[in-house]
């Protein structure tokens, strides 16, 4: 009777820990798939991975008793991971397209996706009509990607496996010019004089943190810990930290 009440204890606590993810990185804290260089959504700085998403999420964490690892990953390969279980959550400004829900399941929205066109000013790129036979950067699977085929299709895509090397790309006139997100594409306009972006577009994509489909427990933690967030203001104090120029929009505001 003994060995049967502890093996089942034990089976019941491995599914516990199986339907919240924990179970990638040792006990139960969550493994979180994130980039290391994309300003201000989700980047290392001092040791330490920040950024709008990132520390949205910890926020999340604190308000669920979540315990949260980030490590840095190529984002052409992070949903790959979290579908695979070797990252709980994806923490990368993820837009949620059709062809990505068919990988991964996705949190309520936490933002929504807007894109830059940034150039060094010397390649006559002013918008996408302008891309013909360019040498265009983009972050292989991303919106970005999806959007210069769509919208730019005689342009000439070079893809990067993450902002770093696009944008020393860019600098170096290896290429005309980048699409990136647009809170990056003005972060990076900042802090390299001779790059600007000349044109933003903005869509209805929502963003969301990426978890193994299946893993509705942990899913709707991050969903409740997402209300919260909106419904107490710290949505907002995070949304004016780091994207301080950019609009709020209605779905984000304090008390909705």
């Amino acid at each position: 009777m003994k060995r049967t009440m502890a093996t089942a204890v034990t089976a019941a606590l491995i599914a516990t820990l199986t339907a919240c993810g924990g179970g990638s990185s040792g006990g139960d804290t969550l493994r979180v798939g994130t980039l290391s260089d994309s300003r201000p959504n989700a980047y290392q700085e001092n040791g330490q991975f920040t950024g709008f998403d990132n520390e949205l999420l910890r926020d999340i964490a604190a308000k669920e008793g979540l315990k949260l690892e980030f490590v840095s990953v190529d984002f052409s390969a992070l949903l790959g991971q979290v579908a695979s279980g070797s990252f709980d959550i994806g923490s990368a400004a993820i837009a949620q397209t059709d062809a990505r829900k068919q990988t991964v399941a996705f949190s309520d929205p936490y933002n929504y996706q807007s894109l830059g066109i940034e150039t060094t000013g010397t390649g006559g790129i002013t918008d996408e009509n302008s891309l013909a036979g360019k040498r265009i950067g983009v972050v292989q699977g991303t919106v970005s990607d999806t959007w210069l085929a769509a919208n730019a299709p005689n342009a000439v895509a070079v893809r990067f496996p993450n902002d770093a090397a696009a944008l020393s790309a860019l600098k170096s006139s290896g290429i005309a010019g980048a699409v990136f997100d647009q809170a990056s594409a003005e972060d990076y306009a900042n802090k390299n004089p001779g790059l600007k972006v000349t044109k933003e577009i903005t869509t209805n994509i929502p963003h969301g943190y990426a978890v193994k489909k299946g893993n509705n427990d942990l899913l709707a933690k991050l969903n409740d810990g997402i209300k919260k967030t909106i419904a107490d203001g710290s949505w907002q104090k995070v949304h004016q930290q780091f994207e301080p120029n950019a609009p709020v929009p209605a779905d984000f505001k304090a008390g909705h």
